[in-house]
Parts: C-alpha cells; sequence; structure tokens
C-alpha cells in the first residue's frame, strides 16, 4: 500500500481498497441470495426453513468468524511498520487457532441445534429443512474459517482483487450446485432447500483451497514467505490475536444476531410473514454490503497508517469512507423505494409474500444512513484497535435499545411484525449515535501525537 498525502490521492487509494472488497462481499452474500431466492421458488416452506437455519447459523459464523477480523487490524499494522516476519508468523498461528474455532463449533452446534429448533414454534416441515440444511452446511465450516483467515491475510496486506476473483469464481459454482441439488437436475437428489447447504459446503471448499494456492504460488506473496514454515502453536500469538478478534466478534454476533432473533420472533406470525421478512432482510443486507465494505477498506487503510504513526493521515481516511457511504445511503433508499414491488418479486411468485415483502422494504430505507454513519466508523476504530468499544456499543444499542423497544411495538400495538423492524431502527440509530462519539475521543486523543502528512 503506498503512502498518500493529498486528499485526492487518499479517495483514489480508499476507492482501490473498497472496490474489490465491496465485489467480494456482494459476491459472497449473492450466494445467501441465491440460496434463499432459489429455495422460494421451491416451496414458501423450503424458504421459511433456510430462512430459519440461515438466522441461526449467520451470527454464529459472523460472531465466532469475526475473531479472526483481528488479523485485518493486525497484519495491516505489521505491513505499514514494515514487520514482514511477524505477517508470516501471526497468519500461521491464525490457521492453527481457525481449526481449534471451527471444531469447537461445530461441536457446540451437533448438541444444540437439535433443541433450539424444538424450542421454536414451526411448522414440522420448516423445523425438518432447517435442521437438515445446517447439518449439510457444517461438512464446510473448517474450510470456512481456513479461508477467512487467508483472507483477511490478504485483503490486510492491500491484495483486495485476489479475494474478490476467488469470491467471482465461487458464485457460479454455488449457483449449479444450488440448481442441481434443491431441484434435482442432473440426476442428483431432489433435496429443496436443504441442498443450499449442500451446495455452501462445496462452494467454501473451492475458496480455501484456491486462497491457499494464491497466497503459497503467486510471486507477490513472495516476502511474507506464505507456508514456507509451520510454526509450533503458541498461546500468546493466540492470547494476541483472540485480545483483538473476541471483541471484533462478539461486536459482530451482537449486531447479526439481533437480525436473527427478530427472524425467530417473527416465526409466530406464520410462514409467509416469514418468508417475507427473510426476503427483504436478504436484499437490505445485501444493500449494507457497501457500507461494510467501505468499514474493511477503512480497517485496512486506517491501519497501515496509524501503524505507521500517520495519524492525520488516518483522520483524514476516516472522514472520506463516511462521506462516500453517506452519499451511496441516498442513492440506496431512493431505489428502495422506487423498486421495492419488483426487488419482492425477486424473490417469490406468490402474491400475498411479495405485497408483505414490499411493506418490510419500506422501513428497511431507515437502516441505509444509520449503516452509513455506523459501519465505517467501526471499521475505522478496528484499524486504530480500538476494538471494545466497537463491542459495548453494538451491545447497548441492539441489545439494551432495539430489542426491547421492537418486542414492545410487535406486542403491544397493532404494528404486529412491522414492530420489530421499528426497533432495528432504533437500535441502529442509537448505535451510530455512540460510535460517532467515540471516534471524535479517538482523534482527540491522537491529536497530541500528531504527525506531519507524508509527502
Amino acid at each position: 500500500m503506498a503512502m498518500t498525502a493529498p486528499a485526492a490521492g487518499k479517495w483514489r487509494r480508499l476507492f482501490a481498497l473498497f472496490l474489490p472488497i465491496f465485489v467480494s462481499q456482494a459476491g459472497q452474500y449473492m450466494m445467501n441470495f441465491t440460496d434463499v431466492a432459489m429455495s422460494g421458488h421451491a416451496s414458501a416452506e423450503d424458504l421459511a426453513g433456510v430462512a430459519i437455519g440461515s438466522s441461526l447459523w449467520v451470527p454464529v459464523f459472523t460472531g465466532v468468524g469475526g475473531i479472526l477480523l483481528a488479523l485485518s487490524p493486525i497484519v495491516s499494522q505489521h505491513f505499514g511498520a514494515g514487520r514482514h516476519e511477524d505477517i508470516s508468523r501471526t497468519v500461521i498461528q491464525a490457521l492453527y487457532l481457525s481449526v481449534a474455532i471451527a471444531l469447537a463449533l461445530v461441536l457446540a452446534g451437533a448438541v444444540a441445534v437439535s433443541f433450539i429448533l424444538e424450542q421454536m414454534q414451526l411448522e414440522e416441515s420448516v423445523r425438518y429443512i432447517a435442521s437438515h440444511y445446517l447439518l449439510a452446511l457444517s461438512l464446510g465450516i473448517i474450510p470456512l474459517f481456513l479461508y477467512a483467515v487467508l483472507r483477511y491475510s490478504i485483503d490486510a496486506l492491500g491484495q483486495t482483487k485476489v479475494t474478490m476473483w476467488i469470491t467471482l469464481t465461487a458464485l457460479p459454482i454455488n449457483m449449479l450446485f444450488n440448481w442441481l441439488f434443491i431441484y434435482g437436475h442432473g440426476g442428483f437428489p431432489r433435496l429443496g432447500g436443504i441442498g443450499t447447504g449442500y451446495a455452501t459446503a462445496i462452494t467454501y471448499t473451492y475458496c480455501f483451497v484456491s486462497a491457499a494456492l494464491v497466497a503459497a504460488k503467486f510471486r507477490r506473496f513472495a516476502p511474507y514467505r506464505a507456508f514456507a514454515r509451520f510454526y509450533r502453536p503458541s498461546w500468546a500469538t493466540w492470547k494476541e490475536l483472540l485480545k483483538t478478534g473476541v471483541p471484533i466478534g462478539s461486536a459482530i454476533f451482537f449486531e447479526t444476531s439481533i437480525f436473527a432473533a427478530v427472524t425467530l420472533l417473527v416465526g409466530r406470525f406464520g410462514a409467509e410473514t416469514v418468508a417475507a421478512h427473510q426476503s427483504a432482510l436478504n436484499f437490505a443486507s445485501l444493500l449494507y454490503m457497501i457500507p461494510l465494505s467501505l468499514s474493511m477498506a477503512l480497517t485496512i487503510a486506517v491501519g497501515f497508517e496509524a501503524g505507521a504513526k500517520r495519524y492525520e493521515d488516518a483522520k483524514q481516511f476516516c472522514r472520506i469512507g463516511i462521506a462516500i457511504a453517506l452519499a451511496v445511503a441516498a442513492a440506496a433508499a431512493l431505489f428502495l423505494y422506487a423498486f421495492r414491488g419488483h426487488v419482492a418479486r425477486l424473490y417469490t411468485n406468490d402474491p400475498a409474500v411479495a405485497a408483505l415483502t414490499g411493506k418490510f422494504l419500506l422501513y428497511a430505507i431507515f437502516f441505509q444512513f444509520s449503516d452509513a454513519i455506523a459501519a465505517p466508523i467501526q471499521g475505522a476504530l478496528r484499524g486504530y484497535k480500538d476494538v471494545n468499544a466497537v463491542f459495548w456499543a453494538a451491545l447497548l444499542a441492539y441489545w439494551g435499545i432495539g430489542l426491547p423497544v421492537g418486542c414492545a411495538l410487535a406486542l403491544l400495538t397493532a404494528a404486529g411484525a412491522f414492530g420489530y423492524w421499528i426497533g432495528l431502527i432504533t437500535g441502529l440509530a442509537a448505535g451510530a449515535l455512540f460510535l460517532s462519539f467515540r471516534l471524535r475521543a479517538i482523534w482527540r486523543r491522537h491529536g497530541s501525537r500528531r504527525t506531519p502528512l507524508a509527502s
């Protein structure tokens, strides 16, 4: 990553980091989009089953897997300071840690999933699909966590285009196996929504193998000597990764689990409402890939500058990222308002489900502006390795404010399932406000250590 002093140079550099990350994130989410959409065209029960299974899996993966996001600020700060040997050592230790985490997660899932699903008020067919979807998907958990380590490391070195191409090639593979397993084409069994679990596991494996080959064979990664030496497991390095990663993963878990909790609570309103809610949330989450990608790009850019102790440059990157996110949020809000009916029909042929989906998408408009502030600030704070503030903001805003407000509106007023979405909007806005105050405090702290802009 090159140093850039002028603001125009920083816009270009941040955009160069952001665009491949966005394509990768959008591609990954398009896999989820195709899972949901293709399951929905199998039946409403298949869509609901995949929605429930996904709502259990996504917060767990993003939360537990978020621990590995510690690699991004750690590696980017090593990179900014020119510590190449430390990069190689950290990545190898993170690979060991990822296998340990994945195995623990598989074992926990084997014990807990059936119990959790039995406690939910679900139709028997929906419960069966959700359970077997998760069982199939579990075959790809270890490759997924290994891939996460390599992806965050490669991105932190500024080579975001590499993971972009891996994701772009993985998307048609996922769609192909969905088509084979969901609908039973080509002599494969017709598994409905359960087939998306097998397709996803195969895709995760492909991503890991591709990233490992790139890290080991491509010339641009030669200085970091990937896989040239396998160090003994080091608790000290694991402790450093966990110290940074656990607050990051916990914050992500609190944010994603609030949406999963709402999906589970909406289940009491019937399969049609669950399907509509999940369809709208799926598309809103696709739009969220833009501020999320800016967040990840800012973690790399801010971490690089902070590692080199160029705090004024880091501050400029923060401001540029937030400005881009707000502009995109305005465009996304207009798009949702104008095309919500067309979006709804992408997910279902059922007129009742499509109508409900359109109504949920109106509420999703309000997500855009809170996300445009909160997500870039989260990424910037992670770049500074200030991860505890993000954790507390997520816990208090989403679970202390958002969920109680949503439950009160859904259960005590005529808002019904839409009340939960109003609660989500409230929680997101509170989180954005808390994080804004924290970033200003970080700027004031580093203002006393300001260094001249690089020339």
